[in-house]
């Protein structure tokens, strides 16, 4: 099966089950300081998995890019991907334990789905921890379903518990279904759940069945949902019986491209397959990342910098495999082969080919220009260290080259070993560590989810940012779209389409015009209409989103016809303006070419 078949076939099984499709959204995600990119299928859904109300309804499905960057040194093995895609459904408040698993076991197990053996088939429930008792009510509906006893495995906290998106919140078990690879168990205790190998995930049932509160006890939730998720590369390896997502035929046109540009044969020798792989992953997800309609571009900060890592050492990987060279850049041409697999299912690919293709080439030039100045470097320093005796060079002299001019420790060692030295590795690692913790930290590993608190003052910050938003339209112009947002409970940040900085003047009219809509007291109401119907009523909706046919719009004014603001959103917001405080703009300034940033305060 390939995977545009497995996204055809999970899309239709879902509506036949009364689901409607919702679109998948941004890999960058809004209103959100945790995490710089969309992590998970149910990151977007977060605030209607806590409460808000969704213009689809209560029974929802699709298909989400996500990337995911704690692992990005551990990609080049068979399974690791930065870039992935996730299958998901949801209840809101409509079916809860049983009817998730019902439709989980029938889609794995009908001939007209995946067809999946039952035999095969192995499950985890939580094994239940102090006040929480045991998941038998999900082991219940297995059992029943043919599941038997030894298939059904009581797992931990760890393995089969979904926490709250902060301290507080709803929280609850999962049920996860494995696929038996047929290989020798590791030993008596072998079962679903163990990682030896034998048993591999293939899908996850999440039972949002309590609420955490702040004393820490867990109480039973009114309204339960069920959170769901299924990997596209690993189910599509599993249903072809391959050892690798990286056999399958999503990468395989990708690998192609690769194998031509550097006359090698992918399957040869371990080490060049771990950078064929590499490269794979990493031109995918950036070819993703700059094809997002709310792309960003490489930095040193932020998400940019995570792309620019992804970006260099695909081109570190490429010069070991003898790709590019002689003025020919290796990213472009391997990204098309990305752009043409994907266009189907994410169109925005072929509608930004142009921008990745300048992109990828800019950065790979600027990257090989540093590689230059690296060697430079080294061969600056190179007769110092030469008159050391015992021929070491300092893992933290070796770190510089990498943190200062980008130079990979690969490339030190090389260079050291063809003039007689070694590096001190366990030095340059510590350094390393020290690194990869901040990059881990600024990557955003720890999920909490958009609004997830929903606190007062997030929820203050979110309706400043549409009163912002409608103040810069009247101030600039109507060219003035916004770019992005992150909310904290302490601040806002606003990026918006506008060629140049903003006037002293420009800046106060801004603030003027939001705090007299704050003045005002102006109600914020909710309706529930088309798409078409939203921007003929005047709402804005953000360029190149993707919409449901039934959207919400919010409007912060007196009528429908007498309003400061209108736009559509998912929510939340205040009920009325006069409690938001008095705005205050604290810095305005560039974000990245034709995009400006505002960081703002309610006082």
């Amino acid at each position: 099966m390939t995977a545009d078949e497995l996204r055809s076939k999970y899309i239709e099984f879902f509506i036949s089950k009364g689901h409607e499709r919702i679109q998948g959204k941004s890999l960058i995600p809004d209103n959100d300081p945790t995490v710089l990119f969309t992590t998970a299928g149910m990151h977007p859904l977060v605030p209607y998995l806590l409460g808000e109300t969704h213009p689809a309804g209560t029974r929802l499905t699709n298909y989400q890019k996500c990337i995911r960057t704690g692992d990005i040194d551990a990609v080049g093995d068979p399974s690791h991907l930065t870039f992935f895609e996730m299958l998901g459904n949801w209840s809101l408040g409509d079916y809860f334990k049983e009817g998730a698993i019902e439709m989980s076991y029938e889609f794995l197990t009908s001939p007209k789905w995946l067809g999946i053996p039952v035999e095969r088939l192995g499950v985890t429930v939580f094994e239940g921890e102090g006040a929480i008792p045991r998941d038998d009510e999900s082991a219940a509906v297995w059992r029943r379903l043919g599941i038997p006893e030894e298939r059904i495995s009581y797992r931990p906290r760890e393995d089969n518990w979904w926490g709250p998106a902060g301290n507080t919140g709803p929280c609850g078990p999962d049920s996860e279904m494995f696929i038996d690879m047929g290989r020798e168990p590791c030993g008596p205790d072998c079962a679903p759940g163990c990682s030896c190998g034998k048993w591999l995930e293939i899908w996850n049932d999440v039972f949002m069945q309590y609420n955490k509160n702040a004393e820490g006890e867990y109480l039973s939730l009114a309204r339960k949902c069920v959170d769901t998720g299924m990997g596209i590369e690993r189910t599509v390896t599993i249903l072809n019986g391959q050892k690798s997502v990286y056999d399958t035929e999503i990468f395989r046109p990708v690998i192609a491209v690769i194998e031509q540009g550097g006359a090698y044969q992918y399957g040869s020798d371990p080490e060049k397959d771990r950078s064929v792989r590499i490269i794979a992953d990493h031109v995918r997800s950036s070819t993703f990342i700059l094809g997002d309609h709310k792309g960003v571009s490489p930095s040193n900060v932020g998400a940019g910098y995570v792309l620019r890592r992804l970006i260099r050492r695909a081109v570190r990987h490429g010069r070991k495999l003898g790709l590019g060279g002689d003025g020919i850049l290796m990213l472009s041409p391997i990204a098309k082969a990305v752009v043409e697999k994907f266009k189907g299912a994410y169109p925005e690919l072929e509608e930004n080919h142009s921008r990745i293709t300048e992109e990828l080439d800019g950065e790979e030039k600027k990257f090989l220009e540093t590689l230059q100045k690296g060697e430079h470097e080294f061969e600056k320093i190179l007769p110092n260290l030469l008159k050391d005796p015992k021929k070491i060079m300092s893992g933290r002299l070796a770190f510089k080259l990498y943190d200062t001019y980008g130079f990979p420790i690969e490339l030190t060692e090389e260079l050291a070993a063809e003039n007689g030295m070694k590096v001190r590795r366990e030095e340059f690692d510590e350094a390393f560590k020290k690194h990869q913790e901040l990059s881990r930290s600024q990557g955003g590993q720890v999920f909490k989810g958009g609004l997830g608190d929903q606190g007062e003052m997030a929820v203050k910050y979110h309706t400043a940012t549409h009163l912002l938003h409608k103040a810069l339209r009247m101030v600039l112009g109507d060219h003035v779209a916004q770019k992005g947002s992150n909310i904290t409970a302490e601040r806002m940040r606003f990026d918006f389409s506008h060629p140049a900085p903003l006037s002293p003047g420009e800046i106060q009219k801004v603030e003027e015009l939001v705090n007299k809509a704050i003045e005002q007291d102006l109600p914020v109401t909710m309706t529930v209409m088309s798409l078409d119907d939203a921007k003929s009523s005047g709402a804005i909706a953000l360029f190149g989103e993707k919409y449901e046919n039934q959207v919400k719009v919010y409007t912060v004014g007196k009528s429908p016809s007498d309003f400061f603001s209108k736009e559509v959103c998912g929510g939340p917001h205040v009920e009325h303006t006069g409690v938001m405080g008095k705005f205050k703009i604290q810095k305005e300034q560039s974000s990245s070419a034709g995009v400006r940033r505002i960081r703002a305060v309610l006082e």
